[in-house]
């Protein structure tokens, strides 16, 4: 091994990693600092030199497809490798190149129109309900749960982060309700059996709609929730409320001051939105290319300057925020431990190489929050100062009259 020894020397401190060549040639690196102890094998030669000249991405396929194997440890193991020396990883010359480069194209990338964005939903998102039903809460939640004491079950913390954001919506009986990038569901049909409102959900992934569709008939709320396949910028009504949960993320860096001129534009007057986006407390960056080729094409979690620079944008006045720091660890980390509690049947749904990339992608999501400068932000937004009270006592209790709600519709995990 000629060139993946000098990477690996320069970036890995904390942990160690042991590495065996094809030709079963054996190093070890770090043992300096705190980390996983994590043996891998390379069953390919060439792999010394792809992985050294495009670090990050290559070594991902390189698990993915078999070519790295973790022999010692876990994948979720090796990833936490990566990420305790991600300072020393992001250093090397050529992981700054491919970096620079990615910059340079990122609107180019991220050019979500509507033709773009529906190809990218579907790569995604109709992967198969059964899929995600493996490994997400009962209501389907996927997005970053709420946990309060850090003790609670993820149905339980999913149900929270309902609570919380239908608190800082101010629902009023007889409001209509805009939910922009719907799911499956889940918050529509929330909204919709705790307030006396009417929702309207928009998606375009259409294995999400068959579900949203069906829970909604089921649950007796088909006169109260409408679900519509439809692009959020074709939606002509105006609504009381507007909420939108893990949307944002889609809409890539050169669409978000129109995504929120959108959003003003369905406001009533005297409307309040609600929007949860993953975001960073570090400056604009780019998608990692791994997230970028396999996972969420078009994708991009905006800095929190650059969610902020476009509402500045809309007109639209800043209500109130709230920054949460960890709360998607453990909400990965319970979507990691109960997709390998299932894996078996992710292999027989699709193959292993699939299997491994979706560990590979839940791994580094977890520890981006973990270690990493990621966060989730939730600005309540309006077109009027004064349409929530100046205090946020109202938010505490509507959030203790929404729990009573959810005891009575049996809503509580």
């Amino acid at each position: 091994m000629r060139f993946l020894p000098k990477l690996f020397r320069a970036a890995i401190r904390n942990g160690r990693l042991t590495l065996v060549g094809a030709n079963g040639e054996t190093m070890e690196f770090g043992g300096q600092g705190p980390g996983p102890e994590v043996r891998i094998r390379l069953t390919d030669a060439s792999l010394d030199w792809k992985i050294f000249i495009n670090p990050e991405l290559k070594a991902a396929e390189a698990v993915m497809n078999g070519g790295l194997v973790v022999e010692e440890g876990s994948i979720h193991d090796f990833i936490t490798l990566f990420f305790v020396n991600k300072r020393q990883f992001d250093m090397n010359p050529n992981q700054i190149f491919w970096n620079g480069l990615a910059r340079r194209f990122r609107r180019l990338m991220q050019h979500n129109t509507l033709l773009n964005s529906r190809r990218n939903v579907a790569h995604h998102y109709d992967l198969g309900n059964d899929f995600y039903r493996l490994w997400l809460d009962e209501d389907l939640q996927y997005s970053c749960a709420y946990f309060e004491t850090g003790t609670e079950t993820l149905e339980q913390a999913q149900t929270a982060k309902k609570r919380h954001i239908a608190s800082k919506l101010a629902l009023e009986p007889g409001q209509t309700v805009l939910d922009i990038g719907c799911g499956w569901g889940g918050m529509a049909l929330y909204l919709a059996s705790v307030a006396d409102v009417k929702v309207v959900g928009v998606t375009l992934a259409v294995e999400q709609l068959k579900v949203a569709r069906e829970r909604a008939h089921a649950m007796g709320l088909a006169d109260r929730v409408e679900f519509r396949l439809q692009d959020y910028r074709d939606v002509p009504e105006i609504f009381d409320r507007v909420v939108s949960v893990g949307m944002l993320e889609h809409v890539g860096v050169g669409h978000l001051t129109e995504y929120f001129l959108n959003v003003r534009n369905r406001l009533a007057p005297d409307g309040v939105a609600l929007v949860h986006s993953i975001s960073s407390k570090a400056p604009p960056g780019i998608t990692g290319p791994f997230l970028r080729k396999y996972i969420f094409p078009g994708g991009y979690s905006p800095s929190l300057s650059e969610a902020f620079a476009a509402v500045e944008r809309s007109g639209l006045w800043t209500l109130d925020t709230e920054i949460w720091r960890v709360h998607y660890a453990q909400t990965l980390a319970a979507w990691r431990e109960r997709f390998l509690a299932e894996r078996e049947q992710v292999v027989a749904m699709y193959d292993e190489r699939f299997a491994r990339m979706w560990e590979i992608y839940l791994s580094a999501c977890e520890n981006a929050f973990a270690y990493g400068s990621s966060c989730v932000f939730q600005v309540q937004l309006g077109r009027n100062r004064d349409a929530v009270p100046l205090s946020r006592n109202y938010m505490t209790t509507a959030e203790a009259a929404l729990a009573e709600a959810e005891t009575s519709q049996g809503l509580n995990s």
